[in-house]
């Protein structure tokens, strides 16, 4: 089988984009792949954060990917910085990436534009390097992202092959597997804007853990376009929008959607809409509510975790040490 590799960092709400965009391929993909599902950690930290919130969403993360459907007996989750290979392997990668290439990171523009040149954390910067780690250690055949991920497998995949040139075959190429409908969930409040974990407002999102009336209010406000016509066309961000998740949610084309809401008014989509989400997203939220409470299970299933992917992150990093010199 294919080995698959993922993970998500536990900083912030855990959302419905993350669900479409992630976490529901990643259960899908468990039925034929080799899959490994980390709780990235360390990349959370190159926020700040504080200790005990951290600490907190590590465990809610865990619980989401379980609740959500991810099966431990079929993929195998641990936490990232449990696994020092991961830490090592991504300083080895930094001795030969290139400043220049990791400048052009879309990412790390975006973010770095928050802080003032002398002032933008190290750990913002070579975030990728540590990302290209995460995925190389496990010798990955695929890597399942969002749209605003893609560039840092393309990265990695450059390292590889750098590395691979240099020292002979080690490190495997991973393929990106992106889903175009789910990989970029937009704002419920701003089309154009992604949905995001960090955003300010919580009408940005629908987190996993919200109730029916949240759910129900949150849909009720989410914008719409001018006119009256239920279209997924460019020029109408919003209720396309919507009309993707009704359609991911519900296994259900757009253009089925669009004949069924022909005629019909927005709040009779969104009174649907509403409906489903809380149909697939509230028993999801109250199996997280229910997981996280018993950490004594989740921390054992955790370091079982970290225990299995041991062989295989040891392996590749002893192949690292010993191709470039290391005793």
């Amino acid at each position: 089988m294919k080995r698959v590799f993922s993970g998500i960092q536990p900083s912030g709400i855990i959302h419905l984009g993350n669900y479409l965009g992630a976490i529901a391929q990643w259960v899908d993909l468990q039925k034929d792949h080799e899959c490994i599902y980390c709780v990235v950690d360390l990349h959370a930290i190159t926020a700040e954060l504080d200790p005990k919130k951290l600490n907190r969403d590590i465990y809610r993360v865990a619980a989401t990917y379980l609740a959500a459907g991810v099966d431990p007996e079929k993929s195998t989750i641990f936490i990232q910085s449990h696994r020092p290979e991961h830490s090592e392997l991504a300083w080895l990668i930094n001795t030969f990436t290139h400043f220049g290439e990791m400048k052009r990171m879309t990412q790390f523009k975006t973010i770095a534009a928050k802080f003032t040149a002398d002032k933008i954390p190290l750990g913002i910067f070579n975030y990728p390097v540590l990302m290209a780690a995460d995925i190389l250690l496990y010798q990955t055949d695929i890597v399942p992202v969002g749209e605003d991920q893609k560039q840092h497998v393309e990265l990695t995949r450059n390292l590889a092959q750098r590395f691979n040139n240099k020292y002979g075959q080690t490190c495997k190429l991973p393929d990106v597997l992106m889903k175009k409908e789910s990989a970029r969930i937009m704002a419920l409040d701003d089309p154009s804007k992604k949905m995001s974990k960090s955003a300010t407002s919580p009408n940005n999102y629908i987190a996993l853990t919200d109730d029916a009336d949240t759910i129900n209010h949150k849909i009720n406000r989410a914008v719409t376009d001018s006119g009256t016509e239920i279209v997924a066309r460019p020029d109408k961000p919003a209720i396309k929008n919507l009309l993707n998740i009704f359609s991911l949610l519900s296994n259900t084309s757009v253009e089925d959607l669009e004949k069924r809401y022909q005629g019909k008014t927005y709040a009779e989509f969104k009174k649907d809409l509403a409906e489903i989400v809380i149909d697939k997203i509230v028993p999801i939220g109250n199996n997280i509510l229910k997981i996280e409470k018993d950490k004594d299970s989740l921390h054992k299933l955790l370091d079982k975790g970290a225990g299995r992917v041991e062989p295989i992150a040891r392996k590749t990093l002893d192949d690292v040490r010993k191709k470039i010199g290391l005793i």
